[in-house]
């Protein structure tokens, strides 16, 4: 029964959010965009299912929501940050740096995630990943420590990450 589940839905949770995300682009909520939905949410996990990986073998939804509020509050700060540095820094006196993070995470997704969550954090960029997959560069706008902003992504985001794959 399992096996014929998985035929079926082979990504379940992702089957359900893309039901949630499609009836929330839409303007008003009614059953033939709910059905909708739920047919695209069947349909798009199903049909690209051969190029996916193995799924992570545990994954802590709790200690993730924890992570998006944690991400939230930093995008918002950095937001001002970065303001702060465009409104009152001179072009000459900016500070931009490469910075190599070596990474202890191995599974593909919590790097996808760290690289995600550097790039949606206002004045960094996640570049590149090395080919074995064992660090990340990023590019800051501005630092006077880049040493203290590697540490500050390895213990902020990097260490939960491990928790949230563990």
């Amino acid at each position: 029964m399992e096996r014929a589940f998985r035929w079926l839905l082979p990504h379940p949770f992702l089957t359900i959010l893309l039901a949630i995300v499609w009836t929330m682009l839409q303007n008003e909520v009614s059953a033939g965009m709910v059905v909708f939905g739920i047919i695209l949410g069947i349909i798009i996990p199903w049909s690209t299912s051969i190029w996916w990986p193995d799924t992570p073998q545990s994954f802590h939804v709790w200690r993730m929501v924890c992570y998006s509020l944690i991400v939230l509050y930093d995008i918002i700060l950095a937001n001002i940050e970065v303001a702060w540095i465009v409104l009152t820094v001179p072009n000459a006196k900016l500070k931009p740096a490469w910075i190599v993070v070596p990474l202890e995470l191995i599974q593909p997704e919590a790097i996808t995630v760290l690289a995600g969550t550097i790039t949606l954090t206002p004045g960094t960029v996640s570049a590149d990943l090395s080919d074995e997959g064992h660090s990340l560069l990023v590019h800051v706008l501005h630092t006077d420590d880049p040493d203290a902003v590697r540490d500050e992504i390895k213990t902020r985001y990097e260490a939960r990450l491990k928790e949230i794959f563990a």
